[in-house]
């Protein structure tokens, strides 16, 4: 097959944050299959244009074997609103053009991944004319959280994101979606045909923790990062308002006075405030670092000692599966979870971690006390973490089981029991 994926923020060689599209486009191709994909030049994280980019468009192929077409989208860099809806806008404008002057190829399918969810627009418009189902995938319910992280605020802008929604389940093939609750809510509140729909996860890709497991130098990276002898709790990922990091600095603040230290790893709009915010209340026990390739960041949550995922308070939030506790579950850390809903019922199920009250910073603090007093605990949540991960939520086993469902489209009905090894 010959699948065509519509991805702003796709990755690029090396890069780090989600590599969730580059991880299934390499399986994918790995498998015999080709795949182009349109994508922006700017990163979810960082927000800064690729100045290495030498034309509106770029075509060419990144290391795995996937032809990427990057498209110059116009924008600052900077992550206001107005600056991130030109930059949304510009892309959707852009990855139209491209699909009909560089992706005329034969495809099977066009796969769109959001947020954001203009992305759709190019899809609908390229499945139609090239006459091939569009795929359309959920990693978050869209206009739903940035509606309560107070991103959108404009009552037309809302009344017209929710128009194209429906525009966009109305036209899809197929619906992918990344957890159950997500799935129930397309079907019970947004009248999704439930035939439309499977559920692919995201997940844990065992290639790198593997590597970083056998090989990571933890001594090493913790005498180089000043951390030795030190409760290390790391958290890697977007430095934004959903994620509301300032949970972590307040947990930091209770815990100053021990030998709990907090690695947080990556990029986003309020990382210079948090930055400055440890600067004023003068910890010495949180430290910053950027981004790197996905790669070598398993290094990193190896050498820790615990990971932690943090959400803003929301009630959407409680339909998500954080993305970077698949990451902690490869490598063996125990999870501390401070996100209601699902992302707390996937941590006890696994019995992989400790749920905290979303900020709650005495309560986080109590669940780390925990695992500073319980050694053999922390280790215990780690291997069942690591051992639910492998039989549930393996990149390379969820990627086949997607491709499985297109190959078998649009005959196959049940899709949504595919995310699981022991349900194929």
């Amino acid at each position: 097959m010959h699948i065509l994926l519509i991805h702003q923020y796709f990755l690029e060689d090396h890069a780090g944050g989600g590599s969730r599209w580059n991880e299934i486009a390499r399986i994918w191709v790995s498998l015999g299959h080709s795949v182009t994909v349109i994508a922006g030049d700017a990163h979810y994280m960082k927000g800064k244009l690729n100045e290495k980019s030498r034309g509106r468009f770029v075509c060419g192929e990144n290391l795995d074997g996937v032809r990427v077409i990057r498209c110059r989208v116009s924008g600052n860099g900077q992550r206001s609103f107005v600056s991130r809806f030109w930059e949304y806008t510009s892309f959707a404008f852009a990855a139209v053009y491209a699909g009909f002057r560089f992706a005329n190829g034969a495809y099977d399918f066009v796969t769109v991944t959001s947020p954001p969810l203009l992305v759709g627009i190019p899809g609908v418009i390229l499945s139609k004319c090239k006459r091939i189902p569009l795929v359309l995938e959920i990693r978050d319910l869209w206009p739903e959280s940035a509606i309560e992280t107070d991103v959108l605020q404009n009552k037309w802008l809302i009344w017209l994101s929710y128009r194209l929604e429906k525009l966009l389940y109305r036209h899809a093939g197929l619906i992918n979606v990344l957890t159950p609750a997500f799935q129930e809510k397309l079907i019970a509140v947004k009248q999704v045909d439930a035939r439309k729909i499977c559920m692919i996860p995201n997940a844990a890709d065992f290639r790198w923790s593997e590597e970083a497991l056998r090989h990571a130098p933890a001594c090493a990276l913790r005498a180089e990062l000043g951390l030795e002898g030190k409760f290390v709790v790391i958290y890697v990922g977007a430095h934004g308002l959903a994620n509301d990091l300032m949970q972590l600095i307040e947990t930091a603040t209770l815990l100053a006075h021990t030998r709990v230290h907090f690695l947080l790893m990556g990029d986003g709009m309020q990382k210079q405030m948090l930055v400055e915010e440890v600067m004023a209340r003068a910890l010495p026990n949180v430290s910053f670092l950027a981004p790197v390739s996905k790669e070598r960041v398993f290094n990193y949550i190896v050498m820790a000692d615990a990971g932690v995922a943090v959400l803003k308070n929301a009630a959407i939030f409680k339909t998500v599966y954080s993305n970077k506790t698949f990451d902690y579950f490869s490598c063996k850390k125990p999870v501390l979870v401070a996100i209601d809903g699902i992302s707390r019922e996937l941590i006890e199920e696994a019995n992989a971690g400790m749920f905290a009250e979303p900020g709650n910073a005495a309560d986080l603090a109590g669940k780390i006390a925990l695992y500073m007093q319980n050694p053999r605990l922390a280790q215990a949540h780690g291997e069942n973490g690591y051992r639910f991960a492998r039989r549930h939520f393996d990149r390379t086993i969820l990627a086949r089981n997607l491709l499985d469902i297109l190959e078998n489209y649009p005959e196959k009905k049940d899709r949504t029991c595919l995310c699981k090894e022991d349900k194929k």
